[in-house]
């Protein structure tokens, strides 16, 4: 147990796991869309749902968003920057057969476009863990650098993943693999000790059975 698992994440109150793990959730989805978002579906589950409103979870995910981080003392007003900044949210409630209690799925809009949608649970003392990219498999905590790769389940994809970063002597701090079946869709998360050059994720994109790059990057 560090320090921190004792006293807790330096955040706006009044919950580490209602309202700044909420705001931490919000923020990695900033980084992952890469844009400015324009429009946010975002249902509720469990303990987020039932409380959630009084512990300031609504405002803190909008505020995350937005790019806030957990201790922006602006958490309290983000409805009202939202309006400034023309994102359009709207809340609801999300069913799952079995999810941690602090569990929210975000539908999000880009402004070009682009479409993400992430399942995320906050576990407490400001931390959180992404469960789901797309409807596939995540399992990634937010913490480094990180590539997430949609490929059509091949041979041949990891390889040239791998091969990548090696090339660019980016060591992987942790790599998971999924698939909803064989011959079907996978997903790589791949936890990486430094950054992912842009021209190297363009790169990934434009390969053949390659569907989709995501990336968080732990630059501000």
């Amino acid at each position: 147990m560090s320090l921190f698992d004792i006293l807790g994440p330096v955040m706006v109150g009044p919950s580490s796991s209602h309202t700044a793990g909420a705001a931490r959730i919000g923020y990695i989805c900033y980084k992952l869309m890469d844009e400015p978002i324009e429009r946010a579906e975002i249902g509720l589950y469990g303990s987020f749902l039932a409380t959630g409103k009084g512990h300031g979870t609504d405002r803190a995910l909008i505020a995350g968003l937005l790019g806030m981080k957990p201790a922006d003392e602006r958490i309290p007003e983000s409805f009202e920057l939202a309006k400034q900044q023309n994102l359009e949210f709207s809340f609801g409630r999300v069913d799952f057969a079995e999810a941690h209690p602090n569990t929210v799925k975000l539908n999000l809009t880009g402004k070009s476009g682009r479409r993400l949608e992430v399942t995320a649970e906050s576990i407490g003392g400001g931390r959180v863990r992404i469960r789901q990219i797309d409807g596939l498999e995540a399992n990634f905590c937010g913490d480094y650098a990180t590539l997430i790769v949609h490929n059509l389940d091949q041979p041949g994809h990891v390889a040239e993943v791998t091969s990548m970063l090696a090339h660019k002597s980016i060591n992987i701090a942790t790599m998971q693999l999924y698939r909803d079946g064989r011959g079907g869709h996978a997903v790589m998360v791949v936890e990486c000790d430094r950054e992912v050059p842009e021209e190297s994720r363009k790169w990934l994109a434009h390969l053949e059975g390659i569907i989709k790059v995501t990336y968080l990057s732990m630059e501000e």
